[in-house]
């Protein structure tokens, strides 16, 4: 019944706020590594005092924003 009620009251709000996670997540590291994409948006040493935050999401970012998207991604 918890799932239930769950998935009728709050799943929606639940996906919403993690896209809306997802993308402020792409332009802090955007704005924090864009040097690596040629898009240079901090001076670098703004950008290295807040590496040591960034540091453990780079390669994963780097998959996210280079791999290729096919319109059906915009669904899902």
């Amino acid at each position: 019944m918890k799932e239930f009620v769950y998935g009728m009251a709050t799943h929606d709000m639940v996906r919403y706020m993690l896209k809306t996670r997802m993308y402020l997540e792409h332009l802090f590291m955007l704005i924090t590594l864009g040097d690596m994409l040629g898009i240079p948006i901090l001076p670098p040493y703004y950008s290295l005092k807040i590496l040591p935050y960034a540091v453990p999401n780079i390669a994963t970012w780097k998959k996210r924003i280079f791999r290729e998207r096919d319109f059906t991604d915009q669904l899902f």
